[in-house]
């Protein structure tokens, strides 16, 4: 029996359907709204390549292709809101772009043609006068052969660059390009929507929250930073060098300070549950971090148990994620007491809103030197503000004002710090 002939070349690719769904979100996240389409019905696309981002009430959520393909469907648009697991979309996976019109072949049966034009119009350059037009950016083109046949010489190179340099500046300066138009015209009263972004609404609706179901009070306290700072003149080189070029910040120093006042008063590091308070036997301290998206919390786990390199490297790599929209939910989520440094932006003083369910958050602020008296004389002295936003249901003001007395006492004496006293 003869066999059945097969053109091997008439079989396609092997095309098979897949969904694009949502993420699969974390308990503390209902829903999220698809931010960005990366890509357009039609476009291909390869393994492991972003598609689309959902953005949820934390973070941006990636969506990367399972295999290579053509994006055949969107079936959640920009600013749709998805569930977990949702269809967003179709991927043809095996599929290629469609090819060019037919007339695109005709081009390379040209390209000889145009190729053989342009060896003809480009001058011939020496050896040694090619590379020195490249060392200082001649063209050749632009270069008159003296040589025999119409070569370019090396003299006529240097000729060239003598007459580049005796050019006045203006005629080797490009024109300046026209300023740019105001986005507003002067005088016009134009107003521009934009929809808040779910970060920046969640982060609103909290703060609402937290004033309007807390008893919220703030007190103060001032800490002479100049211990602090000579020690960390005398040892950051050092201190660099020792850590792989982790960088020794003021960050690390209150971080070790807050938690030990967090253990000394465990009540500042607890948190309230309906009508009960929940006692941490651990510090996992939130650091509050400013990014193009909104104000993000990533939590520092088990402070208790790191040292001044480690949290200023986790520190660092939360601010370069942050930047780069990088934070996962699993990196927000918890915390049991969180600083915020508005002194990076040039705030003297302020009063932080805290973070529910946690009872109190801790304002960094601007070192700035100031007279103080010491022993009776006026001193010049690097000073800072610290505040303490508590929750004072479950914090009294005793409680609250030790917690900063020890911060200030760990703090202008950072050899308590190492010292456990």
């Amino acid at each position: 029996m003869r066999g059945l002939d097969v053109d091997n070349e008439s079989i396609g690719p092997l095309i098979m359907a897949i969904e694009i769904k949502a993420p699969t979100f974390p308990e503390s996240v209902a829903d999220g709204t698809v931010a960005t389409w990366h890509k357009k019905p039609g476009d291909a696309v390869k393994r492991d390549e972003l598609i689309v981002d959902i953005e949820t009430d934390k973070v941006v959520m990636e969506v990367l292709a399972e295999a290579d393909g053509v994006l055949s469907e969107i079936v959640k648009n920009e600013g749709d809101t998805v569930l977990s697991g949702e269809l967003l979309g179709k991927l043809e996976a095996g599929a290629t772009v469609a090819a060019a019109p037919a007339a695109a072949p005709a081009a390379p049966a040209q390209a000889p043609a145009a190729a053989a034009a342009e060896s003809a119009e480009e001058p011939i350059l020496a050896p040694a006068a090619r590379k020195l037009a490249e060392e200082n950016g001649i063209d050749p083109n632009s270069v008159r052969g003296t040589g025999k046949d119409g070569r370019v010489t090396k003299e006529d190179v240097v000729a060239a660059i003598e007459a580049k340099k005796s050019a006045p500046a203006a005629a080797a300066k490009p024109a300046a390009p026209a300023a740019a138009a105001p986005i507003f015209a002067a005088g016009d009263r134009v107003e521009k929507r934009v929809p808040m972004t779910r970060l920046r609404a969640k982060v609103a609706e909290r703060l609402v929250e937290a004033q309007s179901s807390m008893a919220m009070l703030t007190t103060f306290n001032e800490v002479n930073m100049k211990p602090i700072m000579e020690l960390r003149a005398k040892y950051k080189d050092l201190f660099e060098k020792t850590h792989n070029g982790v960088r020794l910040g003021f960050m690390s120093f209150f971080v070790k300070a807050a938690v030990e006042a967090l253990k000394r008063q465990p009540g500042v590091n607890a948190s309230i549950d309906g009508n009960d308070i929940v006692y941490h036997g651990y510090q996992d301290i939130g650091v509050a971090v400013s990014s193009d998206r909104g104000l993000v919390v990533p939590v520092l786990r088990n402070a208790e148990r790191m040292g001044l390199a480690e949290i200023e490297g986790g520190i660092n790599e939360f601010g370069k994620k942050a930047k780069a929209g990088k934070l996962t939910i699993e990196e927000m989520t918890g915390g049991t007491f969180t600083i915020s440094n508005g002194g990076v932006f040039g705030s003297l003083l302020s009063t932080p809103i805290v973070n529910p369910p946690q009872t109190a958050i801790l304002g960094m602020h601007k070192i700035q030197e100031r007279p103080m008296a010491v022993n009776g004389q006026v001193v010049i002295l690097p000073m800072m503000y610290l505040a303490l936003s508590y929750d004072h249901r479950l914090i009294d003001g005793k409680e609250a004002v030790t917690f900063l007395v020890t911060m200030k006492d760990l703090l202008e004496d950072p050899a308590r710090l190492l010292l456990d006293i």
